[in-house]
């Protein structure tokens, strides 16, 4: 590993906390579980503490290890160890900001946090991720630019020279803008970040996506060795054929045995400049969500699971995030990307 200095994430820390807006007087709770990396917490409560704010650790036991084929923790979503934990719910509700080193993610728990105000920063990649893609002003004024084009949107298609042509109708939904920091209440976002989505209308995607080598599908957290194309009919795949990397993809996928794994999730384009493709390929896998991969200027990243995190009714445990390489994005026409480079 590649180490950092603890002086070094500290300065990130209190940067970002600033970006998030936490003040003098305010409650922050520091969500963990065991495998929690353990100089981004320490770092992170002296930052805290540097500001004048009150800092609570919450540590909760480790979750759905024995449910999941994969060691990564979007691999089965849903349940969480907050999952009736009411105590911990309380006092997280309670908080200014809560800085999760845990991964809440779709679960209805965060819903409820959120709702009640409180600020949720997601940040468990490594620290060195974490310095490398540290979030700046500049990265909220480029993602909030895309966010009023892809609000615009009735439409957003996908295509690329290895064969995909899909066609997602929007609408129904909110956009998820991600750009690292909280500077809002009820806000969350994920530090290190930088992409626009939102989720297509329901029943409504068609068309084919062709994966291509050195695209990526998580949790498996590799790059596709060689294409998998998969056919979308009213808003579902409904076949995905290839080679070995289809066969693993639908064999993981059939584990799950839940017609909703199946369903187009969000869609959206990455805005991150110091994100970069290829950074999956140095890391132990263990070691890395893969936010580079999700975040990296002009990828195309779509996802196949839930929706209830915007009020859908699709309650998937399965959540593949897929980020493809030199596509060509269009809102109504108009290329937001174009064969894997930024339309800037």
């Amino acid at each position: 590993m590649m180490a950092v200095t603890d002086f070094e994430m500290i300065e990130a820390w209190q940067h970002v906390l600033r970006l998030s807006k936490l003040e003098v007087g305010q409650a922050v709770s520091i969500l963990t579980d065991p495998t929690s990396n353990q100089q981004t917490l320490r770092t992170a409560v002296i930052a805290v503490e540097s500001i004048g704010a009150t800092v609570t650790r919450i540590d909760l036991p480790p979750c759905n290890g024995s449910l999941s084929l994969s060691p990564d923790k979007t691999a089965f979503v849903g349940n969480t160890a907050l999952t009736g934990n009411t105590p911990a719910l309380a006092a997280l509700k309670a908080s200014d900001l809560v800085i999760d080193l845990m991964l809440l993610l779709f679960s209805p728990e965060q819903g409820e946090i959120l709702e009640a105000g409180t600020r949720i920063l997601l940040a468990v990649e490594p620290p060195e991720v974490l310095l490398r893609i540290l979030p700046m002003k500049e990265d909220r004024d480029a993602v909030l630019a895309a966010t009023k084009k892809l609000e615009r949107a009735k439409v957003l298609r996908a295509t690329s020279a290895a064969g995909t042509d899909i066609v997602f109708p929007l609408g129904n939904y909110p956009i998820l803008s991600e750009y690292g920091f909280v500077d809002e209440p009820g806000r969350w976002d994920h530090w290190p970040s930088g992409f626009v989505a939102t989720w297509p209308n329901d029943g409504q995607s068609q068309g084919k996506i062709v994966l291509d080598c050195g695209d990526i599908w998580t949790p498996r957290l590799d790059l596709i060795a060689s294409p998998i194309e998969l056919t979308v009919n009213d808003g579902y795949v409904t076949k995905i054929d290839g080679g070995l990397d289809a066969e693993l993809l639908a064999e993981y996928m059939a584990t799950f045995d839940d017609p909703d794994a199946y369903a187009i999730s969000h869609v959206g384009w990455g805005l991150q400049k110091r994100a970069k493709w290829p950074t999956l390929a140095m890391y132990n896998r263990e070691a890395t969500l893969g936010m580079d991969a999700r975040a990296f200027a002009g990828n195309f990243l779509f996802s196949l699971g839930p929706n209830n995190e915007v009020g859908g009714k699709n309650a998937s445990h399965c959540h593949i995030d897929i980020p493809m390489r030199k596509c060509t994005v269009e809102l109504d026409g108009v290329s937001v990307v174009k064969a894997g480079t930024l339309v800037e």
